[in-house]
């Protein structure tokens, strides 16, 4: 007997390396490891603003599949296109996975973040049921209208990772940032926050994406080099899984100055390696890095950001407490311990598969 079938439709390539895809990968691929009949549908188009071509694709995969199919659509393919889950809502047992509402991207004029939102709120009033990735935006959720019964908080999975081992004791320390270099991540922060830690002896890596905004990261990169920064700072584009493990291990401090976060896998990725976090309170950051191994600010603030990052660079400290060696190893101390709480692929999974049979179970 074959197990639980399940559609996966996704914008775009699943092989795409952001959070939001690596977790749809994962849960493709876990799901199949569990027996389930996965078809993953990779549309076409542009759904940052969609275009005739991405309702085209969305309206055509969901046209060809059978009735009462139990679809998954991607919120990134959703959101801006509720027409297509709607026409087909009564036949099929539609689920968003939502890793956060369209309308909190950084960087929207208020007309648009009122019309995103209004488009998201049909969407899902289309749906089943919504998979989220955080308790947090479980509760986000809500204030589009979906029930909290139909809402299902699956947290992503963690690999086993060693502890990393840093630069070495006679190095500069080294701040790694993981993300897309898009609005917000907050890449511009952290910049002006370095800018005022001039002085102090560091280096950064900033790995991730430079073409999802590339007018966005153009600009950050121009004002690291306007403020004679470029051999200190480095944006090195997206990396293979080999090489950005490699810059997790020789690592410091994870630093990630998002405005906003739907859960922060690479906060957890950190942790997984007992490095010491610095970010900030924008959206799930609070529920995913726990208070004794981060230091958290507010979003948007670089003298923050650089006060916070100041005392865990300096190798002594200025007012008679622990030297910025011994505050990093306290909090890197902590980071390895709440590791072991943090689920790992294979129970992220088996909680996905139990929310998308509790949410569309077979038979209705």
């Amino acid at each position: 007997m074959s197990g639980p079938e399940l559609h996966v439709i996704v914008p775009g390539p699943l092989d795409q390396r952001t959070g939001g895809y690596v977790y749809d990968a994962r849960m493709v691929v876990g799901l199949r490891g569990l027996g389930w009949e996965v078809v993953v549908h990779e549309l076409s188009g542009n759904f940052d603003q969609p275009d005739v071509r991405a309702r085209t694709s969305l309206t055509r995969t969901l046209v060809e599949l059978p009735d009462g199919a139990r679809v998954i659509i991607d919120g990134l393919a959703l959101g801006g296109l509720p027409g297509p889950a709607r026409d087909h809502h009564e036949r099929l047992r539609i689920l968003a996975l939502v890793h956060h509402p369209l309308a909190d991207e950084t960087g929207l004029a208020p007309k648009q973040r009122e019309r995103l939102a209004a488009l998201e709120r049909e969407a899902l009033t289309a749906c089943t049921g919504v998979i989220v990735t955080s308790d947090f935006s479980a509760h986000r959720i809500a204030a589009f209208g979906v029930p909290a019964g139909q809402v299902r908080a699956v947290f992503p999975g963690t690999d086993p990772a060693r502890p990393a081992k840093g630069p070495g004791p006679k190095a500069e320390p080294r701040l790694l940032c993981v993300a897309s270099v898009i609005p917000r991540k907050g890449q511009d922060i952290l910049v002006h926050a370095l800018i005022r830690l001039r002085a102090t002896r560091w280096n950064c890596i900033c790995a991730g994406s430079l073409t999802r905004a590339p007018g966005y990261a153009a600009a950050v990169q121009e004002k690291v080099r306007a403020c004679g920064l470029d051999e200190r700072i480095s944006f090195l584009g997206e990396s293979e899984p080999d090489a950005l493990d490699a810059l997790y291990d020789g690592s410091s401090v994870f630093v990630l100055p998002s405005h906003y976060e739907g859960y922060g896998m690479a906060l957890t990725e950190a942790l997984a390696r007992g490095l010491p976090i610095v970010s900030t309170t924008g959206g799930a950051i609070p529920y995913t890095v726990p208070a004794e191994a981060g230091v958290l600010v507010p979003p948007g603030d670089d003298e923050a950001l650089a006060a916070a990052l100041e005392p865990l660079l300096s190798p002594v400290s200025n007012n008679g407490g622990p030297s910025g060696r011994q505050r990093l190893a306290t909090l890197a101390a902590a980071a390895r311990r709440y590791a072991t709480s943090l689920p790992d692929w294979n129970q992220a999974t088996r909680a996905f598969a139990d929310a998308a049979l509790d949410l569309a179970p077979d038979g209705v």
